[in-house]
C-alpha cells in the first residue's frame, strides 16, 4: 500500500492525476497484495475518462490477490459507474466468486453475461463451468457445457476439474470417453485429473492405458502428472515405476517427495523411505507424518515414537492425522504416558478432534488397560461411527469388562448405528469370558440372521472358545467340524489349549492330529499336547513328545517382555536357553508349590509353567524361578484359592520357594 500511495503522489506532483493512461499503468504496476478498495477508487474518481480497461485491470488484480472480495466490490462499482464490463471483466470477476465459493454473486454475473450477449463467449462460458463447480453446482456446470456451441480444451478441463473436485470420479472417466470421441487431444491437466480417478477408484487397468496414452502423444510431464503418477504408482504397488517416474523429474516440490516415500513405506521398504525423509530438502508437516505413518505400519512402533519426539524437538505442530499414527504405534506397545501425554496436547493445543482420532484414543486406552478412560473419551466424543463402537465393545471384552460390552450393543443398535463383523468378535468374546454359552450362540445365530452379516474365520473361533471356557469339549470338536469352510490352525489350537486346561488327552491327541497336517514343523503344537500330558500326570508321554521335538531339530518360538519406564518403553527378548529352567530345579520347585496347590484350579496351570514341553538347556537359569517366587510371595491369591492365603500359608509357601531356589 505504501508503494501505491508514493506512485500515486509522484503522479499528482507531474500533474497526472486524472490521466487515463497513466492512473492506468500506475494501478497495473501494483501488486495483488498493495490493492485496497477504498483507496483504489478514491484515486480512479478523480481520472477524467474511465475506461472498462483501468476497471478490468483493477478487478483482476484483485481476484488474482490475497482478497479477492475487492473484486467483486470492483465489479459492483464499475457498474455503478455506469462502465460496462466485456468478456475480459467476467473472467476474473467469476474467479473471484470461485474462489469465495459466492454462488449468488456469480449468478448475478451469469445473467449479466446473458443480458450482454456474451454466452456465446467460449472464455466466459469457460469462467461460469468453472464458478459453478467451484460452488458444487456441478449440474449447472454440466448443463452449460452442454449448451456451449463451441469449446475448447480449457472446456474440457474445467469440467473434468470440477467433476474431480466433487468426487464425481466416475464422471471424470465417462468425460474422459467423451473427450476421445470427439478427436479432443489431452493435455497434462486432462491426464493429470484422469489418472487421480483412476487412482481413487482402484481402476489399475484404465491407469495402466491412461499411461500409455500418455506416453503415445507425447504429453508433457509437469510436476502435478509427475506427483500424481507416483502416487498411483505406490498405491498399486509399483514402487520401481513411481521411483523412475521420480528419478526423472527436472523439478521436484515436497508433494513430490511425500509420494515417495508413503510409496516406499505400503511397499514395506521402511529403510528406503527413511533415507529420502532424510535427504529431503525441507521437510513438512505431511512429511513427519508419512514417515511416522510408515514406521507404525511397518510394526516399528519404537522408531515411530522416536520421530515423533524429534519432530516435537524441531518445533514442528502435528495435526490429527499424526497424532493418529503416534496413538496406534503407543496402543501396540502399551505406552500409556505417551498416550496421556498426547491426549492433554490435544486438549492443550486444541487440536481438531475428528472421529478418528476420538478412535484412536479409545484404541489406545483400551489396548493399555485403561478402560475407564477409554469410557470417558468414548461418551465424550461429539460423532461416533462403527468403529467407534467397536474399539469401546472390544476393549471391554478384553479387559473384564464383559457385562459393560454386553449392555453396549442395544444401545448402539438404539442409536441406529449397524453393527458390522467386527461388533460380533466383541460380543462374542464378552460371552467367551463371561461364559455366557446360551446368549453366545443367540449372538451367533441373530448375526446371520437379524444383521444378515456371514460369519468369518475369528467368529468361530470365538464360539469354539466359548465352549472350551466352559468345558463343552465335545461340543466345540463338533461344532468345528460343522463349519462350511476348513478351520484355520488358529482355530484347531484353541481347542488343544483348553484340552491342556481340562486335561481331556483323548480330544487333545485328536486334536493335535489335526494340527500336524497343517502346521508340521510349528512346535506350539507339540508344547501344548506336552502340556496336555503334564496336567494327567503322564510323564512319560510328555517327555517322548519332548524328545521328538528335539529329534524333529524343533525349538519353541523365544518370548518377549516388555515393560514402560518413564515414557520409555523396554522389550527384551527371551531365547529359549535362558527361558527355560534345568529339569532338576524345575522338579525342587514344582515339589514344593503343587503341593500347596493341589486340588487348587491353579494346579494344571502350575504344572504346565514349571515343566515347559522344552528340552531344558544344559545349565539351568533360576531367573524363571526367583520370579515365581517374588509374585507367589506378593501376590499369592494369584495361584493358590483364597483358604490358602492365610499368614501361615504365605509363610510357608515362601519358605518352600526360597528352600527350592537356594
Amino acid at each position: 500500500m505504501a508503494s501505491l500511495r508514493k506512485l500515486h503522489a509522484r503522479l499528482v506532483v507531474l500533474g497526472l492525476e486524472r490521466d487515463g493512461p497513466s492512473m492506468l499503468n500506475m494501478l497495473s504496476s501494483c501488486t495483488p497484495s498493495v490493492c485496497d478498495l477504498e483507496y483504489a477508487c478514491l484515486i480512479l474518481e478523480r481520472v477524467e475518462h474511465q475506461s472498462y480497461v483501468i476497471w478490468n485491470t483493477m478487478i483482476r488484480t484483485a481476484a488474482e490477490g490475497s482478497k479477492p472480495e475487492d473484486a467483486i466490490g470492483f465489479y459492483k462499482r464499475m457498474k455503478q459507474r455506469g462502465v460496462q464490463p466485456d468478456n475480459y471483466t467476467f473472467p476474473f470477476a467469476l474467479k473471484a466468486c470461485s474462489r469465495l465459493e459466492e454462488i449468488a454473486e456469480g449468478r448475478k454475473m451469469h445473467g449479466d453475461i446473458v443480458k450482454m450477449g456474451l454466452s456465446s463467449n467460449v472464455f466466459v462460458q469457460n469462467a461460469l463451468i468453472h464458478m459453478y463447480a467451484a460452488n458444487k453446482k456441478i449440474e449447472n456446470a454440466r448443463q452449460l457445457f452442454d449448451e456451449m456451441p463451441e469449446r475448447d480444451l480449457v472446456s474440457w478441463n474445467c469440467l473434468i476439474s470440477g467433476y474431480s473436485q466433487n468426487g464425481c470420479l466416475r464422471g471424470v472417466l465417462a468425460l474422459f470417453q467423451e473427450m476421445q470421441a470427439q478427436n479432443v487431444l489431452a493435455d497434462e491437466i486432462t491426464m493429470g485429473k484422469v489418472i487421480l480417478a483412476c487412482t481413487h477408484l482402484g481402476e489399475w487397468g484404465i491407469a495402466r492405458l491412461m499411461i500409455e496414452y500418455i506416453e503415445k502423444n507425447c504429453v508433457k510431464l509437469d510436476m502435478f502428472l509427475c506427483n500424481t503418477l507416483i502416487d498411483m504408482y505406490g498405491r498399486c504397488g509399483c514402487v520401481g515405476d513411481a521411483y523412475k517416474v521420480f528419478v526423472e523429474m527436472s523439478k521436484r516440490n515436497n508433494v513430490s517427495w511425500n509420494a515417495m516415500i508413503t510409496a516406499f513405506a505400503k511397499a514395506g521398504d521402511i529403510a528406503a523411505a527413511r533415507k529420502l525423509f532424510d535427504e529431503m530438502p525441507e521437510r513438512d508437516l505431511v512429511s513427519w507424518t508419512a514417515m511416522i505413518a510408515g514406521y507404525s505400519q511397518a510394526s516399528e512402533f519404537s522408531e515411530a515414537l522416536a520421530l515423533f519426539r524429534q519432530m516435537l524437538i524441531e518445533n514442528i505442530k502435528p495435526d490429527e492425522i499424526t497424532l493418529v499414527s503416534v496413538l496406534s504405534a503407543c496402543a501396540h506397545l502399551g505406552a500409556l504416558n505417551i498416550g496421556r501425554w498426547i491426549h492433554n496436547y490435544i486438549h492443550q493445543n486444541r487440536v481438531k478432534s475428528d472421529v478418528f482420532l476420538g478412535n484412536a484414543l479409545v484404541d489406545m486406552y483400551c489396548k493399555c488397560g485403561s478402560i475407564d478412560m477409554a469410557i470417558d473419551v468414548f461418551y465424550n466424543m461429539p460423532q461416533k461411527d462403527v468403529l467407534s463402537w467397536n474399539s469401546i465393545i472390544l476393549g471391554l471384552a478384553v479387559n473384564g469388562r464383559a457385562s459393560d460390552a454386553l449392555q453396549l450393543f442395544p444401545e448402539m443398535i438404539r442409536v441406529g448405528v449397524q453393527p458390522s463383523d467386527v461388533t460380533f468378535i466383541g460380543i462374542l468374546l464378552a460371552c467367551s469370558h463371561k461364559g455366557l454359552v446360551d446368549q453366545g450362540y443367540g449372538y451367533f445365530e441373530q448375526m446371520m440372521n437379524v444383521y444378515h452379516l456371514s460369519p468369518q474365520m475369528k467368529h468361530y473361533g470365538c464360539m469354539v472358545d466359548l465352549l472350551s471356557r466352559s468345558g463343552r469339549l465335545d461340543e466345540a470338536y463338533k461344532f468345528i467340524l460343522k463349519m462350511p469352510f476348513d478351520p484355520d490352525p488358529v482355530l484347531w489350537r484353541t481347542l488343544l489349549s483348553a484340552c491342556a486346561v481340562h486335561g481331556d488327552v483323548k480330544l487333545a491327541e485328536i486334536t493335535t492330529r489335526r494340527l500336524l497336517v497343517l502346521e508340521p514343523s510349528n512346535s506350539d503344537n507339540y508344547v501344548l499336547l506336552a502340556n496336555v500330558y503334564a496336567c494327567t500326570g503322564r510323564w512319560t508321554d510328555a517327555m517322548r513328545i519332548r524328545e521328538k521335538m528335539k529329534g524333529s531339530n524343533l525349538k519353541k518360538t523365544p518370548g518377549c517382555s516388555s515393560i514402560e519406564v518413564n515414557g520409555h518403553s523396554f522389550a527384551e527378548p527371551t531365547s529359549s536357553e535362558s527361558y527355560f529352567a534345568g529339569a532338576a530345579t524345575a522338579e525342587a520347585v514344582s515339589r514344593s508349590l503343587v503341593s500347596v496347590a493341589v486340588g487348587s484350579v491353579w494346579h494344571c496351570r502350575l504344572l504346565q509353567f514349571l515343566h515347559p514341553a522344552e528340552p531344558s538347556s544344559p545349565e539351568p537359569s533360576t531367573s524363571r524361578f526367583l520370579l515365581l517366587g517374588l509374585i507367589v510371595c506378593c501376590f499369592p491369591f494369584a495361584f493358590f484359592p483364597a483358604t490358602d492365603c492365610s499368614s501361615r500359608g504365605r509363610r510357608d509357601i515362601n519358605l518352600s520357594v526360597a528352600r527350592a531356589v537356594t
